[in-house]
């Protein structure tokens, strides 16, 4: 019986991996980046992995389970979102937000995450920043309030991001642009 579970359990990790795309050169202006995420609301909370690739034309974002199964992905081309659930049900909608609520129950503000991942406020909208990078570095714009609690070389590595009961939690393990 253990032998069948591990069977499975090998088998859908290598499913899921070929999923998630290997790492390779940024898009010009654009990051990759991988990490882990916690997602607590007033209903439920759990965690996940992520693997992000960002340009301005474009978003591919991958979410599995901490064990590496597909959760969901999530891409942008232009002004259109897309996101195909790990059990292959596929959502559209005009923004991230809308789209990540409808299929997974929380929003995810992509609009503006590009730029709170690299620690500064979108330029295209009123933001209220208090304190700098290392020393208590806070950003509140669109309805979040984005608190950095960690920077190495520059760069935030774990940030948290609140908004009207959700809390999501960011731990990036690797960056590259």
């Amino acid at each position: 019986m253990a032998r069948f579970a591990l069977c499975i359990a090998a088998a859908a990790l290598l499913a899921a991996c070929a999923t998630v795309p290997e790492p390779g050169v940024p898009p010009p202006g654009g990051f990759e980046l991988s990490g882990r995420v916690a997602i607590r609301n007033a209903r439920d909370s759990g965690s996940a992995r992520i693997f992000w690739r960002h340009s301005d034309g474009a978003d591919d974002l991958f979410i599995t389970s901490p064990m590496g199964q597909g959760i969901a992905r999530i891409s942008r081309e232009g002004d259109r979102f897309r996101l195909v659930t790990g059990d292959k049900r596929e959502y559209r909608a005009g923004d991230a937000e809308s789209l990540t609520e409808q299929a997974l129950g929380w929003r995810l503000p992509l609009s503006g995450l590009s730029d709170w991942v690299q620690a500064r406020a979108s330029p295209e909208r009123p933001a209220e920043v208090v304190g700098r990078a290392g020393n208590g570095l806070e950003i509140r714009q669109d309805g979040w309030r984005i608190a950095y609690e960690e920077f190495r070389e520059g760069r935030p590595f774990r940030l948290r991001l609140s908004r009207e009961g959700i809390e999501i939690r960011l731990t990036v393990d690797q960056w590259a642009n």
